[in-house]
């Protein structure tokens, strides 16, 4: 046997191995997908089913041949999840505009000013994430209710405009500017306020879009908060507004308008993922790098 014989038999069982690699690799990936997209598919079809063909089913079924919308349209006419979602809507634009200012102003000034002290004021942020979240709830439910701001905007909004998370992922991403180029921009007389404008905003713009898109999901699935600072439903959000519908709404029994009503609420997030999905691994990606 010649060398050229030997090598092409171990170059097949090679490729033959990657072959069988990637069919494996893929098989596991198809039936996790089916694992995870199930409940999604679930929740769907249960949405599309009418009340009373949901509960003639003795055994669940998995498709449907009469699917229907009047769930939708009780979802909308017969509670008010219109008006969670516009209330869901002005909460998650206000609190993260709001959020993306003070962060941003925190970050720059942790990457790029010197001051006294900026080291331990800096730990001592990064051991407030150490805090349990139950007990940073108790000391804004008392703050908020002091100053009377209980079923307002205002009283929604303020615990949540800054993060500490955020601010030390965007400080880390400002850190990663050159500091030739700040050097610079003070050489040539420019402010801080328009170097961060006009250079470190721009360059960073992934990791800011990033952070954006987190904190409107974020602030479109809070619960706790909301429900605990709110008992008008004027000021409910469609995390509480779900909770609401089920109690005394459609009621527990009509399985079908729940359903539509999540829905609903689901679809903006999974819209927001897909559109800008390539945007979040790319901030991500670029928050984790040094140098």
């Amino acid at each position: 046997m010649d060398n050229r014989t030997f090598f092409e038999k171990i170059e097949l069982r090679a490729g033959r191995r990657a072959r069988i690699g990637r069919i494996v690799t893929y098989v596991l990936l198809s039936l996790w997908g089916v694992i995870v997209l199930f409940p999604f598919y679930w929740m769907l079809l249960t949405s599309v089913k009418s009340y009373g063909s949901y509960n003639a089913e003795r055994i669940p079924a998995f498709f449907t041949l009469s699917p229907t919308m009047e769930n939708y349209a009780d979802a909308f006419t017969q509670v008010p999840l219109g008006g969670y979602l516009v209330n869901t809507v002005i909460f998650s634009v206000i609190t993260t505009a709001l959020m993306v200012v003070v962060i941003t102003l925190a970050a720059f000034a942790f990457a790029r000013l010197e001051f006294r002290g900026k080291n331990l004021i800096f730990t001592l942020f990064l051991s407030l994430m150490m805090i349990p979240g139950e007990l940073v709830v108790i000391t804004n439910f008392a703050t908020i209710t002091s100053w009377e701001m209980r079923n307002t905007f205002m009283g929604l909004i303020l615990p949540s405009v800054t993060s500490v998370f955020y601010i030390y992922l965007l400080k880390e991403n400002f850190e990663q500017v050159p500091d030739e180029l700040y050097r610079a921009a003070k050489v040539d007389g420019t402010s801080d306020f328009k170097f961060l404008w006009k250079v470190m905003i721009p360059m960073c713009w992934p990791t800011l879009i990033t952070i954006i898109i987190l904190k409107v999901i974020e602030c479109w699935n809070s619960y706790v908060w909301p429900r605990l600072i709110t008992d008008e439903p004027a000021y409910y959000l469609v995390s509480g507004g779900i909770q609401e519908i089920r109690e005394n709404g459609f009621g527990r029994e009509n399985i079908p308008a729940m359903m539509a009503a999540v829905v609903v609420v689901s679809i903006p997030l999974i819209l927001l993922f897909l559109v800008f999905r390539k945007k979040i691994m790319a901030g991500v990606s670029r928050g984790g790098l040094k140098g």
